[in-house]
């Protein structure tokens, strides 16, 4: 994938922002500039501000690495920009990055794909307050049953989602989802072995990485347990059959194509009773911090997140070149 000389690109890492995930999107920029550093590269770290674009003009990298969670660094607008200026960099194209992270499109993809997902429903604020929000609620238990996960349509690190197992407790979660964006995405809650499979490009074709199983100790991996330290258990590689293990990989990949990604993501699925490998979302900008699980399927395949997005980093430039 990677040519062992060059070790000497100019990159930048994108971070921060203005999302919800802002702090989050830091941690992670920190992490991956030091691991290219680490690798021999020359690292400048930049926020996406007004600055930015003249940052671009004077000090022009051989490549950029998006590490930015939620928003313009996930929906495809800061990708986009990148591409109007013609400068290289890691990650999935614009128009499918706002396929992947507007949720109910990309389950949409899943279902043509011939991929298990929840079954869901997606509503728009205006919904509840035009039709009521006591009959709205009623009509989705009785269709879609208890528990429900209800999540923003849209955003990532799990803000706003949470589990309802009592119908009393939908008009508040129903608010809480809303706080993050005006649309809902309502799905039937499925019971089983969480798990996050990573997919890199190697240039020869995405390949998936060893699945991390993920152990919330409070049940529900929300955004206090993935980003507190000691609150969650992970398990990578995923405690699953070999047979199950090559449906998680095989699952991975088959979403990375059928949503167009490029370069690397990450797929969470559960592993519900009977094995089957249901998709819940996926994710183009994996969280890159000390408790993320991107990094851990990294060393559990024995290899350097410095040399993973150096490679990654030698094919942004590679398609720079052909563009």
């Amino acid at each position: 994938m990677t040519d062992p000389a060059r070790t000497d690109r100019a990159v930048a890492v994108l971070a921060g922002g203005l999302s919800h995930e802002r702090e989050v999107s830091l941690r992670s920029g920190r992490r991956i500039a030091a691991a290219l550093r680490d690798a021999g590269a020359a690292v400048d770290e930049w926020d996406t501000d007004a600055a930015l674009l003249g940052r671009l003009g004077s000090s022009r990298p051989d490549a950029v690495v998006v590490a930015l969670h939620g928003g313009e660094g996930e929906n495809g607008a800061v990708q986009s920009v990148l591409e109007l200026l013609g400068v290289p960099y890691v990650g999935t194209g614009g128009r499918a990055c706002r396929r992947a992270h507007d949720k109910p499109s990309a389950k949409a993809e899943f279902v043509r794909a011939g991929l298990d997902t929840p079954e869901w429903v997606a509503l728009p604020q205006t919904t509840f307050r035009e039709l009521g929000a006591a009959g709205v609620l009623d009509a989705l238990v009785a269709r879609l049953g208890l528990p429900l996960m209800l999540k923003p349509d849209q955003g990532g690190s799990a803000l706003g989602a949470q589990v309802v197992r009592d119908a009393a407790e939908l008009p508040s979660a129903m608010v809480g989802a809303l706080a993050y964006g005006d649309t809902v995405l309502v799905e039937r809650f499925v019971d089983g072995v969480e798990v996050a499979a990573s997919v890199v490009d190697t240039g020869y074709g995405p390949v998936a990485l060893p699945a991390v199983e993920v152990e919330p100790g409070n049940g529900v991996y929300d955004y206090t347990a993935r980003y507190t330290a000691g609150l969650t258990r992970f398990h990578c590689p995923a405690r699953l059959s070999g047979e199950v293990a090559d449906r998680v990989a095989e699952t991975a990949i088959a979403t990375h194509r059928a949503l167009g990604l490029r370069d690397l993501s990450r797929t969470d699925a559960i592993v519900d009773a009977e094995g089957r490998v249901q998709v819940l979302e996926v994710n183009v900008s994996p969280g890159l911090t000390e408790n993320s699980l991107l990094p851990r399927a990294v060393a559990a395949a024995g290899r350097d997140l410095g040399e993973v997005f150096t490679g990654l980093v030698d094919l942004a430039v590679a398609r720079g070149s052909r563009d």
